[in-house]
């Protein structure tokens, strides 16, 4: 799901006239309130220290609220600066009013003057890059490719410098113009690096310098040290603590009344405490030991009033036999076989190399790579302790790398996406997101013909796609990469042919068909549906990709893409399909509406639009006007159904057949059913996993949909047994198993999607009353 589809904060209640939306400060309120208590309380100084700067950027955000000089939910919230800026922008969409190009002048800039001698400000660093000298500079950086571009503002001047060299005075005049304004806060500037940018076609999770840093900030774990020093210091000392009193009680742990140890015990007794006292000031990781009322303190607390010279009452000597008794049964006698073998295994557990010193060891071993790639290879830095690194360290040789370190540095492995989903390296859609904007920058600049503005272009797009998405409403559209003014100034450069086109064709398919296989049951997170996108455009594909909308901003409309989506799902699963008769969907009305929503006459296709939000408001039950959030989740729902929610779009348009047909897919689909049920029972807020588990099955009798028939007899047949295997999951999902058998032998659900006298049900996920599997309390 999207991370911010849940989070965003309400606005003002649509109305049927277009009207200014005004977003609410309340979120703004709650997440500076939440801030404050982090950085008030958390135990972490560098958390504390993250909490205040996000206090500072929450205030700013109220205040420029109340001052008008932010209107949030536009496209352009902070006044004076264009679309085109890239903003500062804090969790849910909100700008700070602060661009991520401003602020102090960076390292790389200070220098950059300093090599010039100009002033270090911007305005004079700008003026500088328009000289011959500084022109000379960048073309030097173009031909090199030793330059790195983290915000798309650092591609504006070399973007100038490649357009005088290619004889286009007029289009880099132009593009100053449209710069100068705001050459005296942005920095327009690129950073140079070591190296050039990675070829394209491996990515990487994390690069090498991230990993050495977290491993790095990898300190003493402090339950894994208070168990060491328990095993490796109190556990030997209550040995002793044992046999001491062994020597003048025997096995069953009797005081005799009257009975007085002799002065060579009490002596050894006393050296005893003294050494308690001794190895408690300097290991305070763990206190059981200093419980009076556990064995060892019963057993110091006795021996303390017999190296006193007091005599032991009948209650301290039952204790004292309790003691000595529980500890002999529970690990038998010192020096006896039993006892040996959990001592050794205790100690050989307090012996094991603490993990924050391994992941030293492992840091150091990558300190020789590039740190601001991944690697290919990363089994060489994960290899046990050598004999060397033991001499050095004081660890172990041979000690190994556990699994957690050996994760860590795998992230930073580069290789083939495909790859590193199916080995784990990438586990779920959303990481995969994150790393695809590395592989659609190179098919997005596949179009310049020129290299080294094809690689400029794919270094502006990496550097976009890290730029956070607004919070808009209105259905308003994210700012895209070609609204730049230096993307808009080589646009006439770009000339996409029937090669760049299949290439980006192929590579949206691949893509989407790696989510669909590996990620069965999950929605196409936003970020990759934007990346999607961005490849269908590239291959002129009509591809209506649609993102997840997010329940509690949402204005009641669609935008001409859901209708357009709609309409391809009903060329595909019109007729009859299982899916269509499950969720009761008449196909025919809607491919009539979406060829009416093709219209060129604007107010046919606004009509159109008008009756599909009608139709998915008449499905959810709703009425028109403003609604509770769990009612705007409800409609969405239903948009979700009549577009299958991208599938649909991603099997006609862009070809996709995952790994294994279609029967394996809906098998495990299933399985991430399964799994979210079995999640929500053992969450204290399971609506959210029951609507991932509506989700999931969603996608899973879409597949069944695309089966033949004996494949979905077999699936059919097969899902009962499945869901056997977890009780709880077999006895919540039974209605939803009998619905699905019902109609795919012919029956129907109900008005209210029930069916057998309300035994069978349609499963989905968004509701304002108490879902049908919950009916119980979870147990």
């Amino acid at each position: 799901m999207n991370t911010h589809a849940g989070q965003q904060p309400p606005t003002s209640p649509p109305s049927p006239v277009p009207v200014p939306v005004s977003v609410s400060g309340a979120y703004a309120d709650r997440q500076l309130a939440r801030a404050f208590t982090t950085a008030l309380a958390h135990p972490d100084p560098e958390t504390r220290q993250r909490a205040q700067e996000r206090m500072r950027g929450w205030r700013e955000v109220l205040a420029g609220m109340a001052s008008g000089t932010l209107r949030i939910g536009s496209r352009t919230p902070v006044e004076g600066l264009p679309a085109w800026v890239t903003p500062q922008v804090l969790h849910g969409g909100f700008a700070t009013g602060a661009a991520r190009a401003g602020g102090p002048l960076r390292e790389h800039e200070t220098e950059a003057a300093r090599r010039a001698g100009v002033p270090a400000e911007r305005a004079a660093l700008f003026a500088h890059h328009l000289t011959e000298p500084g022109l000379a500079a960048l073309w030097e950086l173009l031909d090199s490719g030793r330059y790195e571009v983290t915000v798309p503002e650092e591609a504006a001047l070399l973007t100038v410098a490649w357009l005088v060299r290619a004889g286009e005075p007029e289009a880099a005049l132009e593009l100053v113009g449209a710069l100068r304004p705001f050459a005296d806060r942005l920095g327009f500037l690129p950073r140079p690096a070591d190296r050039p940018a990675p070829a394209a076609g491996a990515v990487h999770r994390r690069t090498v310098g991230q990993v050495r840093a977290a491993l790095a900030g990898r300190g003493p774990n402090g339950r894994v040290e208070a168990q060491r020093e328990a095993l490796a210091v109190w556990r030997p000392f209550a040995d002793e603590l044992l046999v001491h009193w062994l020597e003048f009680t025997g096995p069953k742990g009797v005081v005799r009344p009257g009975a007085a140890p002799d002065a060579g015990w009490v002596a050894r007794g006393r050296a005893l405490l003294d050494r308690y006292e001794r190895l408690a000031a300097e290991h305070p990781l763990t206190g059981r030991h200093r419980d009076p009322k556990g064995n060892e303190g019963i057993l110091r607390g006795a021996l303390a009033e017999l190296v006193a010279g007091r005599a032991l009452d009948a209650r301290r000597a039952g204790l004292v036999r309790v003691a000595v008794t529980g500890m002999v049964r529970k690990r038998g006698l010192p020096g006896s076989e039993r006892h040996a073998a959990v001592r050794d295994t205790q100690a050989a557990q307090a012996a094991l190399p603490a993990h924050h010193a391994l992941a030293a060891v492992v840091a150091d071993r990558l300190g020789g790579l590039p740190q601001e790639s991944g690697t290919v290879e990363v089994a060489p830095f994960t290899e046990p302790v050598t004999a060397a690194e033991a001499r050095r360290g004081g660890l172990p040789e041979g000690a190994e790398v556990p699994p957690s370190l050996r994760r860590l540095v795998g992230s930073a492995r580069s290789a083939p996406l495909g790859e590193l989903v199916a080995t784990g390296v990438v586990p779920s859609a959303e990481a995969m997101a994150e790393l695809v904007p590395q592989l659609v920058a190179a098919e997005h600049a596949a179009v310049h013909r020129d290299p080294g503005l094809r690689e400029l272009m794919a270094a502006n797009y990496r550097a976009f796609r890290d730029r956070r998405s607004l919070l808009l409403v209105d259905l308003a559209r994210q700012v895209r990469p070609e609204e730049l003014p230096w993307v808009r100034a080589v646009a006439r450069h770009a000339a996409g042919n029937d090669r760049t086109r299949a290439a980006a064709r192929a590579a949206a398919r691949t893509l989407a068909e790696t989510a669909v296989e590996h990620f069965p049951g999950t929605l196409l997170p936003n970020p990759l549906v934007r990346e999607l996108g961005s490849l269908a455009r590239v291959s002129d594909l009509g591809a209506p990709l649609v993102e997840e909308l997010a329940a509690d901003i949402f204005m009641g409309r669609f935008s001409p893409k859901f209708l357009a989506s709609a309409g391809i799902a009903a060329e595909l699963l019109g007729g009859g399909s299982l899916y269509e008769r499950y969720y009761g969907v008449d196909y025919a009305a809607v491919r009539e509406l979406a060829e009416t929503g093709r219209s060129t006459r604007r107010g046919a296709a606004d009509g159109a639009l008008s009756e599909f939000a009608r139709l998915c408001r008449t499905r959810a039950g709703r009425g028109p006007g403003y609604d509770s959030v769990a009612g705007n989740g409800m409609v969405i729902e239903q948009a979700q159904i009549l577009t299958t929610h991208n599938l649909a779009v991603l099997v006609r348009e862009f070809g996709v057949v995952p790994g294994g047909g279609w029967a394996a897919a809906a098998r495990r689909a299933f399985g991430t059913v399964h799994r979210t049920t079995e999640r929500a029972g053992r969450s204290p807020y399971p609506l959210t996993g029951l609507k991932d588990a509506a989700y999931a099955w969603r996608q899973m009798v879409f597949h069944l949909s695309l089966c033949g028939e004996e494949e979905r007899a077999e699936v059919l047949k097969w899902l009962p047994g499945e869901a056997a295997r977890r009780p709880l999951v077999a006895s919540r999902l039974a209605p939803a198993l009998l619905g699905l058998r019902h109609v795919a032998g012919g029956g129907t659900f109900d008005a209210e999607g029930t069916a057998r006298a309300g035994r069978a049900r349609r499963l989905t996920g968004w509701t304002d009353v108490g879902h049908w599997m919950r009916l119980d309390p979870w147990k």
